[in-house]
């Protein structure tokens, strides 16, 4: 079982404005038919060519310590639960449970690596399509 990264997310305390800057530096442009908007708390970008993408969230106050970019992975072939269950017999430790945080089939699961990295595990695309 393995899992693909997703998309990179970097929290920030200016979405839009960052975004915008780290165009110019990678090249991705707006998703399309989902510009990104001054005033946007989440920005998300995509590589034309490989259709990586780069999120931007806003949060009130980075914390000092805690990285500012993480991996948002989705499981391959397996579920978000076998995934948690796997990465966590991996040596990876559970930092946030947010499982059902905006409804049934919603939100994600925060681990640390060994070194107390953050990143996130999503649902798998074949969870995505039952919705």
């Amino acid at each position: 079982m393995t899992s693909r990264i997703s998309h990179t997310t970097l929290d920030c305390t200016g979405a839009y404005a960052l975004s915008e800057w780290w165009k110019g530096v990678i090249g991705y442009t707006d998703v399309p038919g989902d510009p990104n908007l001054p005033g946007h708390e989440e920005c998300m970008l995509v590589d034309p060519t490989s259709g990586h993408r780069v999120l931007f969230i806003e949060v009130p106050d980075p914390t000092p310590g805690k990285n500012s970019m993480h991996f948002d992975l989705r499981p391959t072939d397996g579920t978000q639960a076998e995934e948690v269950d796997r990465l966590l017999a991996h040596g990876a430790t559970l930092h946030d449970d947010l499982r059902g945080k905006y409804g049934p089939g919603t939100g994600w699961v925060t681990l640390a690596d060994p070194e107390g990295n953050l990143f996130c595990v999503l649902r798998s695309d074949a969870e995505l399509a039952q919705d």
